[in-house]
């Protein structure tokens, strides 16, 4: 990149201007100098050559000398002669000297010597006080050339305060690119009116409104290809496709558990063919809306239209009498809708509800919700019935005071256990390397077995115990970065909602300024994409602060649901993660192909790299690195392992020794 000049132009052109003044006053004033002095050495010359002619002309009249004697100092006094020697052939015949001058002004003496012309081989040797020896300055003497170098100072002056006004446009446009140069091209993108030169910023202004515009459009385009891809265009609720790669993702979770509701509109096809579209339309976008509104309250719930005439609800992580209150909601709320007049306002709706658990398979659970579906059709009115599940695995389902109560005793930093998983970097044919570790968080219950995340979170924030369990697992970090001997790059997962209180934002930022510069590089801060989008104005100077202090930005989960990705442009995000769901199955899922494909384009103008989360075969792996990802994470190249607490050794013990008990 080429170097930009530290100086501003104003300044460098009145340093200039300022020394090219300064420059010629100099000369002029050398050569005023050297002037006076040669002008006064001619002066000199003249009286001396005024009064050798006398002494001459004395000489050469035959009279005494005697006379010469008695006239001659007074006139060689007048024209300041410190001494005067007359040589002839013979030797000195005069010698002159006045003791006062040749003491006051020995080193200033002017030496001269002149032949007599009337006396040949007569000479006539001068020392005499130079012109301007005893002058001193005078305002009044010299008031026209002090006056000329005062009007010089102060046209200068002007002229630099007119430079500077000039330029001052040409500072700001300077300084605006600086801006744009150093990444803030929002904060710049409009102009200043005393910008100069005009063009320039005016086609600089146009190019970032263009630029802005196409960024804008890239980003709605490639949300256009997500949202055509998973979701339904008339009630924008998640199509099949979505659900079933949801479900699918959710049945692999260890310890999954939760609910799946089918609600079918009993008529549908009828309706849209004896009624008007705009009709049915409007009737099957209010039921969408009506359910839409009940799952809310559910963080990872999925709600699509998975059939023309039929919705599903994924509800993980709740119990089954959760499941079958959200289903009497549902008929409560959908019997108050305006039903068309074809459809049977007391038998149009029957929902079906089943539970799944860990490692069942997708169309068992979706076969079980529509023979749900099929009971409740038979009772003839608005109903809901639930798939009875015979050898069901038991799951034991807590609720919210029981949650409350257990992280109360785990979330403390001697009992939040922490695991670690390494992130690779891929580039081209080099070898993978870690980038960093991506840590996870684990609870033990009253019994000692170990609880995953992905089991507790939706309860920690039901509870509102997010900033409990971010503070806890920061202070374990934290310390385990001051005593680490290995400089290992960890990422910690964060919630939001914490970061709306400002003490909390205040207390984060005085513990990462305690730590030095270097371990703070080697911490990243990674955000759920879904909550990251929703609080996207009060994280937005957050993470700018984070960055700020070294630390690296990471949008997790980034493809669960269908969001922009034009945060990627305003935000200092480093990765993104992409949800297990995209990567399940890769290699048969054209449409989660063309999903990354999306997102790899809109990171295409940043710095922005793209992970894959949950890589577990090595056909996934393949069909990843042939898209272009930048890295891989997942049990295809290694598991996770405890980091927190450290796992001590135990010692071995050797069979026979007699004193093997003691330490």
């Amino acid at each position: 990149m080429r170097h930009t000049p530290t100086l501003k132009l104003s300044t460098r052109l009145v340093a200039f201007v300022t020394m090219i003044v300064v420059c010629a006053m100099f000369i002029l004033f050398v050569g005023g100098v050297f002037t006076f002095k040669k002008m006064g050495g001619q002066y000199v010359d003249q009286n001396l050559q005024r009064v050798t002619s006398i002494i001459d002309q004395e000489l050469a009249t035959p009279q005494d000398f005697d006379s010469v004697r008695r006239w001659l100092p007074k006139l060689l006094q007048a024209n300041n002669v410190a001494e005067l020697k007359i040589t002839s052939p013979a030797g000195i015949i005069y010698s002159f000297k006045n003791k006062s001058l040749l003491q006051e002004e020995e080193l200033l003496l002017y030496e001269k010597r002149y032949p007599l012309e009337r006396n040949h081989d007569y000479f006539a040797d001068y020392q005499v006080v130079p012109p301007y020896a005893n002058n001193s300055y005078s305002f009044e003497a010299f008031f026209s050339l002090t006056l000329a170098v005062l009007l010089v100072m102060f046209c200068l002056l002007k002229g630099l305060q007119w430079l500077k006004a000039q330029l001052y446009g040409s500072e700001l446009l300077e300084e605006r690119g600086r801006m744009i140069l150093a990444g803030q091209v929002e904060e710049y993108a409009k102009s200043d009116e005393r910008e100069w030169p005009y063009t320039a910023s005016e086609a600089l202004s146009l190019l970032i409104e263009e630029l802005n515009d196409a960024r804008q459009e890239r980003s709605r385009f490639d949300t256009f290809i997500r949202t055509h891809t998973f979701l339904d265009q008339l009630t924008g609720a998640a199509n099949r496709v979505l659900f079933d790669s949801r479900l699918e993702s959710a049945l692999q979770e260890a310890g999954a558990y939760g609910g799946v509701l089918a609600i079918e509109i009993t008529g549908w096809d009828e309706l849209v063919e004896t009624s008007e579209k705009t009709e049915y339309e409007a009737f099957l976008v209010s039921v969408g809306q009506v359910l839409m509104n009940l799952t809310q309250k559910y963080p990872n719930a999925v709600f699509a239209r998975y059939y023309s005439g039929q919705f599903t609800l994924l509800i993980p992580h709740q119990s089954e009498k959760e499941i079958s209150t959200l289903a009497s909601q549902c008929i409560n709320q959908l019997k108050k809708l305006a039903t068309p007049l074809t459809l049977d306002a007391e038998n149009w709706c029957h929902i079906g509800v089943t539970n799944y658990s860990q490692e069942e398979r997708r169309g068992k659970i979706i076969n079980e919700a529509e023979t749900a579906v099929k009971t409740a059709r038979l009772e003839g009115a608005n109903n809901w019935a639930k798939f009875n599940k015979y050898k069901h695995k038991p799951v034991e389902y807590r609720g919210g005071v029981r949650w409350r109560n257990l992280f109360d005793l785990a979330l403390s930093p001697n009992k939040l256990f922490i695991y670690e998983q390494p992130c690779y970097l891929i580039d081209n044919d080099k070898p993978k390397v870690i980038d960093h570790y991506d840590l996870f968080t684990r609870i033990s219950d009253e019994r000692g077995d170990i609880i995953k995340a992905s089991r507790f979170l939706t309860a920690i924030e039901q509870v509102g115990y997010e900033r409990k369990l971010d503070q806890t697992t920061l202070k374990l970090v934290f310390s385990q970065l001051k005593s680490e001997w290995q400089e290992n790059h960890y990422s910690v997962n964060l919630f939001t909602t914490p970061f709306k209180k400002k003490d909390y934002r205040r207390w984060l930022r005085d513990e990462l300024l305690q730590l030095p510069s270097e371990t703070r590089k080697r911490l990243s801060f990674a955000f759920i994409e879904r909550n990251l989008v929703s609080d996207l104005d009060v994280m937005r100077p957050m993470l700018k602060v984070l960055s700020g202090l070294g630390c690296r930005i990471i949008v997790n989960q980034v493809g669960r649901t269908i969001v922009s990705t034009h945060y990627v442009k305003i935000l200092p995000i480093s990765y993104l993660k992409l949800h297990r769901s995209l990567i399940k199955q890769i290699d048969r899922r054209s449409e989660n192909q063309l999903f990354i494909r999306s997102i790899l384009g809109s990171c295409i103008d940043s710095s922005t790299k793209v992970i894959a989360v949950g890589v577990e075969t090595e056909s996934e792996w393949s069909v990843l690195s042939h898209l272009g990802l930048d890295g891989g994470q997942g049990r295809y190249f290694l598991e996770e392992k405890q980091l927190l607490p450290t796992i001590e050794k135990t010692r071995l013990i050797k069979p026979g020794r007699r004193n093997r008990w003691r330490k």
